[in-house]
């Protein structure tokens, strides 16, 4: 940042770049980022809300991926002790209070008992339940979690000292400090997986998703066996979707094709080996989160947890954070009557148009005689359109009668 305020002072800022999510607000107030509103047009896969930066109602820039805060957690630990592994659906989180049991019951001493356990020597920990990196961006997600943040809704006001938010920062401390379940962390460096499941000595961790590539995937091959689930909450189920932001610079002479290389260069297939494929990002664009054949590709790949165990965590529990619920709607039986209805007045369009055109076939001359011979409206239709539309009838039955059979397989 420091390079770039000094660009930014002698107006030699590049057309677009890739800059820290924290100066981005502060730079679109100062009316230094251009507005990217236009990037993309209507018939194009847009990036996801929460990979969209705004300012003052204006899209002022795109993440470079759309990374979660996750529940990493070491299966044989959990083995061991006889307990399930935690949830990978937001439905079932744990409460924060399950969270702490779990992790007392997974924390050990030297002579084996563990912190649930009145002999329980606090003095002597060799295998520690959880750890909660403190670091600003991982802490925030517990102060929302427990219905406050570091900020109010629209930014305007710092709620760090709101009593919810420091009940929140106090609990995560009280991991250390009271419960004696999670190791001391200064959360100055961001490499808490590192430090605490794969050296072995944590049997729970949060951190971002992208530790997946960075560094699990290796571990994995090493011999760690390792799960992903949700996060526990406290009021409010919550994670957060992050990822560097690629802006266009308001002193561009360019800005049209800034944005157009901007668009260019975020397309998932240009870092999809070494990048998303790898476990490292995440797609930002809705494709991906709508497409059942690229969520596939996305997820089910070597680098990444087992296809049924990595989706509800990395898919619908994204969709789920940012207010869509992942309903599958032809395995629930709430909603499968109503999906195959709607799904047959669909298809049934054509069928419609062969009706339409018979009735406008009809002779009219008909209708005319039998007015006058005094046939009232039902009569008409009795008489003269029910037996004019026949063959159209019998074609649109045998038609349905094909398209069903055809859905019925042996």
């Amino acid at each position: 940042m420091e390079k770039l305020n000094t660009m930014a002072t002698g107006g030699n800022l590049p057309d677009c770049g890739l800059m820290s999510e924290a100066g981005v607000l502060q730079w679109a107030e100062q009316g230094m980022l251009a507005d990217v509103s236009e990037m993309y047009g209507e018939d194009e896969a847009k990036p996801l809300a929460s990979a969209t930066y705004t300012y003052d109602g204006a899209t002022v820039a795109y993440a470079t991926a759309n990374n979660s805060l996750v529940l990493y957690y070491n299966k044989d630990m959990f083995d061991a002790a006889g307990l399930p592994y935690p949830p990978a659906n937001a439905d079932d989180a744990w409460t924060w209070d399950e969270f702490v049991d779990v992790a007392k019951q997974l924390t050990l001493d030297a002579n084996g008992k563990n912190a649930a356990d009145p002999s329980f020597d606090p003095n002597n920990i060799v295998q520690y339940g959880c750890m909660i990196e403190n670091l600003p961006w991982q802490l925030e997600v517990w102060c929302r979690s427990n219905g406050s943040g570091f900020y109010n809704e629209d930014g305007t006001e710092v709620t760090i000292n709101d009593p919810a938010a420091i009940e929140a920062l106090q609990k995560i401390a009280d991991l250390y400090l009271v419960h004696h379940v999670a190791p001391l962390s200064s959360g100055l460096t961001d490499d808490g997986v590192q430090r605490s499941l794969i050296a072995g000595t944590c049997a729970m961790t949060t951190n971002g998703a992208w530790n997946i590539g960075t560094c699990l995937s290796a571990a994995r091959e090493e011999g760690l066996n390792y799960g992903i689930g949700v996060l526990p909450y406290m009021k409010e189920k919550v994670t957060i979707s992050t990822g560097g932001p690629n802006v266009v610079f308001s002193q561009t002479e360019h800005p049209e094709e800034a944005m157009e290389f901007i668009k260019w260069y975020s397309r998932e297939e240009n870092s999809w080996d070494s990048l998303i494929a790898a476990g490292i990002w995440m797609p930002t664009t809705s494709g991906y989160y709508e497409d059942e054949e690229l969520t596939t590709k996305w997820l089910d790949n070597p680098a990444y947890p087992p296809m049924e165990e990595a989706k509800p965590v990395l898919f619908n529990y994204i969709l789920k954070s940012i207010g869509i619920d992942n309903v599958l709607f032809l395995n629930d039986s709430k909603y499968v009557i109503p999906s195959l209805v709607l799904i047959s007045v669909w298809l049934s369009g054509n069928l419609i148009v062969i009706f339409l055109a018979g009735l406008q076939n009809v002779p009219r001359v008909y209708h005319e005689a039998a007015e006058i011979d005094g046939a009232n409206g039902f009569q008409r239709f009795l008489h003269v359109t029910l037996p004019s539309m026949t063959p159209i009838i019998f074609y649109n039955l045998l038609m349905s009668l094909i398209t069903n059979m055809q859905v019925v397989t042996p």
